[in-house]
């Protein structure tokens, strides 16, 4: 994990200036932050974090380690480094370096988008989110569990692809012997079972990961105050059961033919959500067996990504070769052609945020891709 200094990351956000704000929630902010590239190599972009009060901090430092345990599991926003304020500096929070996610959130795709995502993307979306559950959940030697996950904390990097984040609640299973935490989550997502700290399990995780499936395939809010009942739990589950799952569909997309493979993949997934948001937690999933079943809906509706892309990788690929190609025929010419290139590297590749904040996209010298 790189130390970056203090100095250089505060003059990188404009000293924490409003206008570099991409996030902003209970504990802290989100900044923008451009970080000049050493000799022969491009400035990146990155998100930084920085809390704002005492709470904050504790709960930035837990989000440090945590992220420590897992920078090498896929499907999670990466840890770049932190940077620890200087000696005469001792009273300013640490920050948190991490890739910059320049795509939204889930949840603003789902709520806020003109253009609702289509089936196959809702899908292949949750299962970017269930492998990274399931890889947290199998982390030797101590398994993590995440406790907040939600749509706002899946974030979407530039190869359209799915990354879970906001650590900020995350454990690593207490050791034996060791006090567990108090319950924590947010309401809607929340384990009705995990009232007390002994509790705590993945199976937590399990179900805030069902009510995302629901949320995905309904485009409902997860806690609608103007609708009976106001959860979506509640008012999807008994629909799924009575074999009505075509009324949970998002209507702003159009539904699959009756009878099809499409309506049936996604019914799959919507009884793999009711299996996790089960009020019987031994009747719950594994998130490996639920990263399966996706898959396997992907798959019998002929959804899942050639190859391991989605439709945006393989474009992003075609435009920068294309850009190649064109550099190489100008150069002869002595002509100028500039091609901007989406990057997929880490490094400025994607954007982390706290809590359920929108993250506005940068469309200056970009090519934006959309399915």
């Amino acid at each position: 994990m790189k130390e970056f200094s203090y100095d250089e990351i505060e003059a990188a956000t404009g000293g924490f200036a409003a206008k570099n704000v991409v996030g902003k929630g209970s504990h802290g902010c989100v900044y923008r932050a451009r970080l000049r590239g050493s000799t022969g190599r491009r400035a990146v972009t990155v998100a930084v974090k920085r809390a704002s009060h005492p709470q904050g901090e504790a709960k930035l430092a837990n989000e440090i380690a945590v992220l420590a345990a897992a920078r090498h599991l896929p499907g999670v926003v990466a840890l770049l480094g932190v940077a620890a304020p200087a000696a005469g500096k001792s009273s300013s929070p640490p920050l948190l370096v991490m890739e910059l996610m320049p795509n939204g959130s889930l949840h603003d795709l789902l709520h806020r988008s003109p253009r609702p995502p289509p089936w196959p993307r809702r899908v292949e979306l949750a299962l970017d989110v269930a492998r990274a559950l399931r890889a947290l959940h199998g982390a030797a030697p101590r398994v993590i569990i995440h406790r907040d996950v939600k749509t706002a904390n899946v974030l979407l990097a530039r190869d359209g692809r799915a990354r879970l984040a906001d650590f900020s609640l995350a454990v690593r299973v207490p050791a034996a012997g060791a006090p567990p935490p108090a319950p924590a989550g947010t309401m809607g997502y929340l384990d009705p079972s995990y009232t007390e700290p002994g509790r705590l399990g993945p199976e937590s995780d399990v179900f805030s990961f069902g009510v995302v499936l629901l949320e995905i395939v309904s485009g409902r809010k997860v806690m609608d105050m103007n609708a009976s009942p106001s959860s979506i739990v509640a008012w999807a589950v008994p629909l799924i059961r009575a074999g009505l799952a075509r009324q949970v569909f998002d209507g702003k997309v159009a539904a699959p033919p009756p009878g099809g493979v499409a309506e049936a993949a996604i019914a799959r997934v919507l009884d793999v959500a009711a299996r996790c948001v089960s009020v019987v937690v031994e009747q719950r999933p594994t998130m490996s067996e639920v990263a399966s079943e996706l898959r396997g809906a992907l798959e019998s509706a002929g959804w899942h990504r050639r190859r391991g892309m989605d439709a945006v990788e393989r474009v992003y690929r075609r435009v920068v070769s294309w850009g190649t190609r064109v550099r190489a025929k100008t150069t002869t010419r002595r002509s100028k052609v500039e091609c901007t290139e989406l990057s997929s590297g880490s490094s400025e590749g994607s954007t982390s945020r706290a809590d359920s904040c929108p993250a506005p996209s940068s469309r200056s010298n970009s090519i934006r891709l959309t399915r």
